[in-house]
């Protein structure tokens, strides 16, 4: 596998106060990186300097294999590789269609017919062929985040950031979205790094798992000795639900 990511030295303070502590940590194309830990450990703000929707305080990230140092950024259609799914992603207050094909107009990127019928398929899949030409906005929860889902992966991005996509999900809506994960987007040339509460989702998911706890991060293993044999004592508390969330 190649690298997609590399952090060296990385920090991001705000107010004064130091959030992240990241001394090196690579992702790799092709996998799955599952961010765990508790609430408040910095693995939003990981995803959001990932995503190059902020700078680093300090310290060097390599993407691609291209450097930025102390907050330089990707040009745009290096960071237009690169989509984010939240837990509650704004929609526009448009059509299911007109949501899903605004990144592939933003991008330029012609809709031709067999586009299209890709799109079709996509929201086939996903439950949402018979909602396609009702308002986004006005659908349920997880209708909503499966359009969210579909959005981010019409256009193919190279990397995608899921910051707890299924969080207050039912079990159904949950089902759907990571089945699609497997089916649409884990695939050699792609890289997914995914914040998840739910340790069964990330053993369900993940390829590799990282544990975060204040700001630092403290382990990152395969998963099965992430799950089975970790070596430090902060993992086995937390897989032991001893690090309060």
């Amino acid at each position: 596998m190649s690298i997609t990511y590399r952090l060296e030295n990385i920090s991001k303070i705000y107010d004064e106060k130091q959030i992240l502590n990241i001394r090196e940590l690579e992702f790799k194309t092709g996998e799955i990186f599952g961010l765990v830990g508790p609430s408040g450990a910095g693995k939003s703000t990981l995803l959001r300097l990932l995503n190059f929707l902020e700078k680093p305080s300090s310290g060097r990230i390599k993407y691609n294999g291209n450097g930025y140092l102390d907050g330089t950024l990707p040009d745009l259609s290096q960071r237009r590789s690169i989509t984010t799914v939240l837990q509650r992603s704004a929609l526009l207050q448009q059509s299911v269609w007109k949501n899903v094909i605004f990144p592939l107009k933003i991008r330029g990127i012609k809709i031709t017919e067999s586009k299209t019928l890709e799109i079709e398929e996509l929201l086939k899949y996903l439950g949402l062929h018979e909602l396609k030409d009702q308002r986004a906005d006005k659908l349920s929860g997880g209708e909503a985040q499966r359009v969210a889902m579909a959005r981010a992966v019409v256009f193919e991005p190279d990397v995608l950031l899921l910051d707890e996509p299924t969080s207050n999900l039912d079990p159904s809506n949950i089902s759907i979205i990571e089945k699609m994960i497997e089916r649409y987007i884990k695939k050699p040339d792609k890289t997914i790094i995914m914040i998840t509460h739910n340790i069964m989702q990330a053993k369900r998911l993940a390829d590799r798992i990282g544990l975060i706890y204040e700001g630092e991060m403290i382990e990152v293993a395969k998963k099965d000795k992430f799950f089975n044999d970790p070596e430090r004592n902060l993992t086995e508390k937390f897989l032991n639900g001893e690090l309060i969330y």
